[in-house]
């Protein structure tokens, strides 16, 4: 059974930072590409970053580039989210994901997510 459980979120002030991590068990996490997307209240889902199976290749919206940095350690099965300078407008539920094929943006493209974790940015 296919497992991606993401911690880590949190209520914090503006210009703060959190430290996502999503635990991934259940299928061969090496092999992976793996991408954190986020919902606010009343929108889409929206795409934050990608990183590849090697973590030799990352993206990044536009909204979070140069505040929020995405790494795995496929030794631990587990992907992160460092976010740093956190806006108001970043408060979402974010969802870490699994893709067998090559990294994307596309949210349907993906074959596996995890149930969420509430960050909400105070201002």
């Amino acid at each position: 059974q296919v497992q991606l459980v993401e911690s880590g979120g949190g209520l914090v002030q503006a210009g703060g930072s959190l430290r996502l991590s999503c635990a991934v068990s259940g299928l061969a996490f090496s092999r992976y590409a793996m991408g954190w997307f986020r919902q606010a209240p009343g929108k889409g889902r929206e795409f934050v970053a990608w990183i590849n199976w090697s973590a030799g290749s990352t993206n990044y919206a536009g909204s979070v580039k140069g505040r929020f940095t995405i790494s795995r350690e496929n030794a631990k099965n587990t992907v992160y989210l460092q976010m740093n300078s956190l806006k108001p407008e970043d408060t979402a539920v974010y969802y870490c994901a699994a893709h067998s094929g090559g990294a994307t943006s596309y949210a349907t493209m993906y074959n596996y997510w995890g149930q969420g974790t509430q960050v909400t940015v105070s201002s």
